[in-house]
């Protein structure tokens, strides 16, 4: 796929075919890919906590926030669950700052999914005192964003011209999300 192709299919996706399991190797792939990228003044303070089992699934979720603009919708529901969660750690014996280093990596392991043919979502809205807690966390390492991975259930349309600012995101009676992008002219400053 073109990079194009690549972001017109990387979506949030929030509900995935619960029976896809992932792997172990898959995860440390979509890893491996995150060395590659940039990272500030060089000092990948990041780490991952991997997580394909069932169980460990069963336990990150309940921590992580979904979707809040859909407010009658409290997650995916069993059987709809992420295959698989990859939980980004910043080491702060490392470093303090981390937002640009896990942003860069959580969308490069999203493009990396999509590649793969899976989809995933960036979460940030985590419970993460209740996750240290969960997956025994050391201290040392913060809680920055967590990626659900799997196969999508759902489909996402863009809604192109429209401006988020009144509903960022729906989903309509048939179950498709709809997601609204500005033009590029909104996102264009000077442009003559």
């Amino acid at each position: 796929m073109m990079l194009d192709e690549l972001l017109l299919s990387s979506r949030s996706y929030r509900r995935f075919h619960q029976d896809h399991l992932l792997d172990e190797n898959l995860l440390k792939d979509l890893v491996q890919l995150t060395r590659l990228c940039p990272s500030a003044a060089n000092r990948q303070p990041l780490k991952y906590l991997l997580s394909w089992l069932s169980e460990q699934n069963a336990r990150i979720f309940p921590h992580l926030g979904w979707a809040a603009a859909l407010t009658d919708w409290p997650g995916p529901a069993e059987g709809e669950r992420p295959g698989g969660y990859i939980v980004l750690l910043g080491d702060t014996t490392i470093s303090r700052q981390f937002d640009w280093d896990s942003a860069i990596a959580a969308q490069t392991m999203i493009l990396g999914a999509v590649e793969r043919s899976l989809g995933g979502c960036i979460i940030g809205s985590i419970d993460r005192v209740g996750l240290r807690a969960t997956l025994d966390i050391p201290p040392h390492l913060e809680i920055l964003l967590v990626v659900a991975l799997g196969k999508p259930a759902e489909r996402v349309v863009l809604e192109d011209g429209i401006a988020p600012e009144g509903r960022p995101y729906w989903r309509d009676s048939q179950g498709v999300h709809h997601v609204p992008k500005r033009p590029l002219a909104a996102l264009l400053v000077g442009e003559r």
